[in-house]
């Protein structure tokens, strides 16, 4: 049986001298945390080092308990998440002398660092952060799964000490810790959502990226962070496409069931669209009983998918529940800001913490299908992405910009019809290169309407950066063969740990649920980086090949039916039930009180919005966000 360990995670150590550290700090970093590890804690601490551990019981519900140290005394590990090969690295680990007191994962950590160090790493497989002590040198190592889907913060304190937590109220609770705002990160924010994975809305912390770890060394300078994966575009498959196909449906099935491994209740989210619906039908394949599934509805009919998930439901006889959100449930905003910290504007937060709460009822493991439009190029965006970029091969980057460009301008702007229909957006695109087209269209608020809402004290305070360069310097470095590679790696490099995972994390450890994403499986992910781009895109719609893998097992009109996105009816709400709740914010003491906005462009923006003219339902989304979260982290 594995020792679960779904948590939240602490700690203080000190890189010059192996003085004592206070343990009440550590604790009072995991009380604000308690919701991701309620069943238990533990504290652990020795000359300049404290380790803390919250433990939500999934598997071997007696569990081990953490802090946990290695059988030699050596090493200390304080340990977030869960390696779904465990048994295979301890068999290996046994033959080569190694002796296990429990039969867990966290103990199997120890032994594969003790045996290979940080190569280690890349024999692990699951989701992960932790933090291992080595009394041999004092030494501390820090890392963080190969996709983000575990988080870690960090922070240097005024004593010299280095503070982590798995989320960021844990480094907020420290007494010593200065709290104010980042301008680039307000400027990341503003211009994406959120604040990218690398950065913070706190000065002076930061989170771990994804697939790096940081080995800090006592008497040493503090490191940079060291990249232990990346995902690779570069090389290309030769398979043909049948086989290709049978390998896809094997790596799906194999990650799928590789998760659901658990001693408590276990189900999923079911949406209906492609990936859930994958999720499920490979689920109920593997499972002596009824998948326990669950979905939220939308009180807007046009963007209600309830009706699909029904069907899957129904045809994979599931025990399957539905709830509704409307814009009454803004009353959670409040609820759904505290659980980030950071300011996080994309708005399915609110119905993922809908669909937690509601599997919470039945389950304590949920399996979600995130991850699969960044690995097979699912989104409408990379599609039109690699439409354009066919376009821009053959028009002369001169042509573009000089002919394009002004004529784009030039319309007027039609946020009402499908993208592609939008001559303004098409051209304007077309104009720019690749990574600046790209980096606008997954973007919230554009540099032009940015320049527009900010004072002109925030302007100098940015002093000229710009939160779209992070993408235009992430798809140019990108281990890529062509263009669509670039903007697929820009996506699971920065959206997918900053955004995606972010939400997943927060909203399902709110109600202490573990949410797993088998999508996300490396192997899976690290195959569809080698294919084609003809097998992720082909007749204008993204997903080619995991689709066909899955003609087998799902219905065509579930397969095939037109995208529909997890989101939720912000223009109608901010125009009807939400209406007075938008106008004010032209007049928020909070957003007033930082000097950052021209609070008259606000009010101009809601009332455009609230006009019917133009669709600024996102960015009032936004504002709210950006206010709940400056009264907890800033008291303003």
């Amino acid at each position: 049986m594995q020792t679960k360990n779904m948590c939240g995670i602490a700690g203080l150590y000190h890189p010059e001298q192996p003085r004592p550290l206070p343990q009440e700090r550590v604790a009072a970093m995991l009380a604000p945390m308690r919701h991701r590890g309620p069943d238990g804690d533990g504290l652990w601490h020795a000359p300049g080092v404290v380790f803390g551990h919250l433990r939500l019981s999934i598997i071997d519900v007696a569990g081990s308990p953490q802090p946990m140290h290695g059988s030699e005394g050596r090493f200390t590990i304080t340990y977030n998440g869960e390696v779904y090969n465990y048994r295979e690295l301890r068999a290996e680990l046994a033959a080569l002398g190694h002796r296990f007191q429990t039969a867990g994962d966290t103990e199997v950590i120890l032994a594969a660092f003790s045996q290979w160090g940080a190569a280690c790493l890349s024999r692990l497989d699951g989701m992960f952060a932790f933090a291992i002590h080595d009394a041999a040198d004092g030494s501390l190592f820090l890392v963080r799964d190969r996709l983000g889907v575990k988080p870690l913060f960090l922070a240097e304190l005024p004593d010299g000490s280095i503070a982590f937590a798995s989320e960021l109220k844990g480094l907020l609770a420290l007494p010593n810790l200065r709290v104010e705002a980042d301008a680039t990160a307000v400027e990341d924010f503003m211009a994406f959502g959120y604040v990218p994975d690398d950065a913070c809305i706190v000065a002076g912390i930061r989170k771990l990226p994804a697939g790096h770890y940081l080995h800090i060394r006592r008497g040493k300078p503090m490191p940079a962070p060291q990249r232990w994966w990346t995902l690779d575009f570069s090389r290309r498959i030769t398979a043909r496409v049948g086989e290709a196909e049978e390998h896809c449906f094997q790596l799906l099935r194999a990650a799928v069931r590789s998760r659901m491994v658990s001693d408590v209740p276990l189900g999923a989210f079911l949406s209906g669209g492609v990936d859930s619906s994958t999720v499920v039908a490979l689920m109920a394949e593997a499972s002596p009983h009824a998948v326990n599934s669950c979905a939220i509805g939308f009180d807007e009919a046009v963007l209600d998918e309830t009706r699909y998930a029904d069907v899957i439901a129904r045809r994979y006889a599931t025990d399957h529940r539905m709830r509704i959100v409307s814009s009454e449930d803004f009353a959670i905003a409040d609820t759904v800001a505290a659980h980030f910290d950071e300011p996080f504007a994309d708005a399915s937060a609110l119905p993922t913490y809908r669909v937690s709460q509601l599997a919470r009822e039945e389950v304590t493991v949920a399996l979600s299908g995130d991850g699969a439009d960044e690995a097979f190029a699912g989104y409408r965006r990379l599609v039109f992405q690699h439409q354009e970029e066919r376009v821009r091969r053959w028009i002369p980057s001169a042509l573009r910009r000089t002919l394009l460009g002004p004529l784009g301008r030039a319309l007027p702007q039609m946020d009402w019809l499908p993208r592609p229909l939008r001559a303004k957006a098409t051209l304007t695109g077309l104009a720019r290169s690749g990574e600046e087209a790209y980096a606008l269209a997954i973007g919230v608020t554009g540099p032009d309407m940015r320049a527009e809402l900010y004072s002109d004290s925030m302007r100098a305070r940015i002093r000229g950066y710009s939160a779209e360069e992070r993408w235009w310097r992430t798809m140019r470095a990108a281990p890529a063969a062509e263009p669509l590679d670039r903007a697929q790696y820009a996506d699971m490099m920065i959206a997918l740990p900053g955004d995606i995972l972010t939400k997943v994390d927060r909203m399902s450890m709110a109600v202490s649920l573990e949410a797993r994403e088998p999508l996300l499986d490396h192997h899976l992910v690290e195959f569809a980086a080698t294919l084609p781009a003809n097998m992720r895109v082909r007749g204008g719609t993204g997903k080619w090949l995991m689709k066909r893998a899955m003609e087998r097992t799902l219905p065509r009109d579930i397969l095939y039916r037109p995208k529909m996105g997890f989101v939720t009816p912000l223009t109608a709400w901010f125009r009807k039930g939400l209406a007075e709740e938008a106008r004010a914010l032209g007049a928020s003491p909070t957003l007033a009180a930082t000097g950052w906005f021209d609070m008259r462009a606000i009010d101009r923006l809601v009332t455009a919005h609230q006009s019917g003219r133009i669709d600024h339902g996102r960015q009032i989304w936004q504002f709210f966000m950006l206010e709940k979260s400056l009264k907890k982290l800033f008291s303003i």
